[in-house]
């Protein structure tokens, strides 16, 4: 016996007439497929449940149950509702097709058997079923790619609320620092000065207060707020002023039009470019120049600070930050900096129509 046969398909028979039993199980095992025979509906009912066929072929007028009552009772069991059922009749008795297609019956065969005609039917539902089995497992290996994609990109909405939080509060925190740091060092020399120092400081504690809660609620997915990026910008810009003392010297043509999304990370580069200036650069100039043409924009962000080693910092959230939002949108990033050299970050974007 060759131990690696496998038969087309497991076929269960149901009929009280015997003849028929033999005639048509001989046929199929000849074709190939494993066959097994009852008389009754009851019967055939505890076995389908115990080991559930490929396929049916079910005789109608049987004692006790009928063969609409079996096909009836499968159908409505959720784990025997699928396989199929092909009714068998005779030319002399009475088929109601209408009420066996009702029943659940996908076809049938009428007696005396045409060999060709029983192992043609047979054939093509034992294929509709293993074209079915392959659609359902491949809508369950798609169902299951679906939800790895959306874990993924849970994953990478928490990176981006993170970045968001980083890029929005840091900002107002260092500036906030600042402010406490200056009223501090003021307080005993000039409390008049100190005490305007800490209203800022009280300022931008609510606006850091405000960033997180924008952040948490999904909000600062437009950070702009419908502001156009030049006023936003400038609002960047007033802000570091408050607490540097530097105005930045700008240089902005957004002559063709841009996407939010370019816009945003624009924004967002500027922002936390600002910050890293105010934490670490001693800088006492700072440039921004945004050029816009119809091959794209050029962002140019430089100081003239202390600046560090490219490699010292190349890992840092913001640096990341920056890079991977860039890339999110077809940009090109280049981040120069060396120490006593300030530092300069150019950004390139495509050009996307708003």
């Amino acid at each position: 016996m060759n131990s690696n046969y496998s038969p087309k398909g497991d076929i269960l028979i149901v009929d009280d007439t015997l003849d028929n039993l033999r005639l048509l199980s001989t046929m199929l095992m000849q074709q190939g497929y494993e066959v097994r025979s009852v008389t009754n509906g009851q019967t055939a009912l505890m076995g389908i449940q115990a080991q559930p066929p490929d396929l049916i072929l079910l005789d109608i007028q049987m004692p006790g149950m009928n063969g609409y009552e079996v096909c009836q009772r499968l159908k409505a069991n959720p784990q025997t509702e699928r396989i199929p059922v092909i009714f068998i009749s005779a030319l002399n008795e009475v088929f109601d097709k209408v009420k066996a297609f009702t029943a659940g019956g996908v076809d049938y065969i009428t007696k005396p058997f045409q060999v060709e005609e029983v192992l043609a039917r047979v054939e093509n539902q034992l294929t509709i079923c293993r074209l079915q089995g392959q659609l359902l497992k491949a809508l369950a290996q798609e169902k299951e790619l679906n939800q790895r994609i959306e874990a993924m990109a849970t994953v990478e909405e928490r990176n981006r609320i993170a970045r968001d939080i980083h890029d929005s509060l840091g900002h107002a925190l260092v500036a906030l620092n600042i402010q406490m740091e200056t009223a501090l060092t003021l307080w005993q020399t000039d409390p008049t000065q100190a005490y305007e120092f800490l209203k800022e400081a009280k300022k931008l504690g609510s606006d850091a207060l405000k960033a997180v809660r924008q952040s948490v609620s999904e909000i600062r997915s437009d950070p702009l707020q419908g502001k156009l990026l030049e006023n936003a910008i400038a609002t960047l810009t007033q802000e570091f002023y408050r607490t540097t003392g530097i105005l930045p010297q700008c240089q902005i043509d957004l002559s063709y039009p841009l996407s939010n999304q370019v816009n945003t990370v624009v924004y967002r580069i500027i922002q936390e470019g600002l910050t890293n200036i105010c934490k670490y650069a001693s800088a006492t100039h700072v440039q921004i120049q945004i050029h816009t043409t119809a091959e794209g924009l050029l962002l140019v962000l430089q100081d003239n600070g202390t600046g560090m080693s490219i490699d010292m910092s190349a890992d840092g959230f913001g640096l990341q930050g920056m890079r991977e939002r860039t890339t999110a949108v077809g940009g090109q990033l280049e981040i120069h900096s060396q120490p006593g050299a300030g530092w300069r970050i150019t950004a390139r974007f495509p050009r996307l129509v708003a």
